[in-house]
């Protein structure tokens, strides 16, 4: 039997989800985050392939979304991305001292995962928190540095009211700590599991290739990062990537 509930820390609403007959165990436990415009309802099935394995599994809304959405426009949505993943980050390390306090997580045994944006804030945590064991990335990118400009052109051509260079340049060189592509040590050999489609249009599968290369003679114990490509897979979870998380964590954790 699988236990499901609703939970607020502070501001932060979350779904807290567990096997019952080991609910007051300290499990290892994943932290896995929503894509952008998702809710932590989104990843209720990832999740439950994942507790399956005995984990137990946190699902977050992150900032401007779910039950955190209030009344933001889709324009200021858009602009606040990076804001977004930066406090997905900063309130991972509360949701972890939340749970290792109640005796319900091992502080040893902490995974964190995510889809889409999910997928960039766990690349951006991993280069911050190095009490990670083990991360999980579908369809995300660790390269933000160059993704956020991608992101900036895409809004231009988009939006009448266009950013100008002087106005991205700080948040850029604010995201340049987080970025992994240009940190690849601060991942420190640990478990990489990377899943992206082949013909996705969202967060380019190219920044995912060139990431993999570049990290891949670095991992002494080859076991511990993999690179999942899906053939024709566009910017949607697929049963392949739900099924070898649950597994990556499992055997990691």
């Amino acid at each position: 039997m699988i236990k499901l509930h609703k939970e607020s820390i502070g501001n932060l609403h979350l779904l807290h989800m567990v096997q019952a007959k080991i609910a007051d165990q300290a499990l290892p436990t994943v932290i896995y985050f929503h894509g952008f415009n998702g809710e932590k309802e989104s990843s209720l099935t990832p999740a439950y392939k994942m507790v399956e394995k005995g984990l137990r599994v946190i699902l977050p809304d992150s900032k401007y979304h779910g039950e955190r959405r209030g009344d933001i426009t889709g324009r200021e949505m858009d602009l606040a991305f990076w804001e977004i993943v930066l406090q997905n980050i900063a309130e991972l390390e509360v949701m972890k001292d939340y749970f290792v306090t109640k005796g319900l997580t091992d502080e040893n045994r902490i995974g964190v995962g995510g889809t889409s944006m999910g997928g960039i804030t766990t690349y951006a945590a991993l280069a911050e928190h190095r009490w990670i064991k083990a991360g999980a990335v579908l369809m995300g990118t660790p390269m933000i540095t160059n993704y956020a400009r991608a992101l900036v052109e895409r809004f231009n051509n988009s939006h009448q009211k266009q950013l100008t260079e002087a106005e991205v340049e700080e948040p850029l060189k604010l995201l340049q700590g987080f970025d992994l592509s240009l940190y690849p040590e601060k991942l420190h050999q640990r478990p990489l599991l990377m899943w992206h489609g082949t013909k996705d249009n969202v967060v380019p599968i190219s920044l995912s290739d060139t990431f993999y290369e570049q990290i891949k003679d670095d991992y002494e114990t080859k076991e511990n990062l993999l690179f999942i490509r899906e053939e024709d897979r566009m910017h949607h979870l697929s049963k392949l990537s739900m099924v070898n998380t649950a597994s990556w964590f499992s055997k990691h954790l």
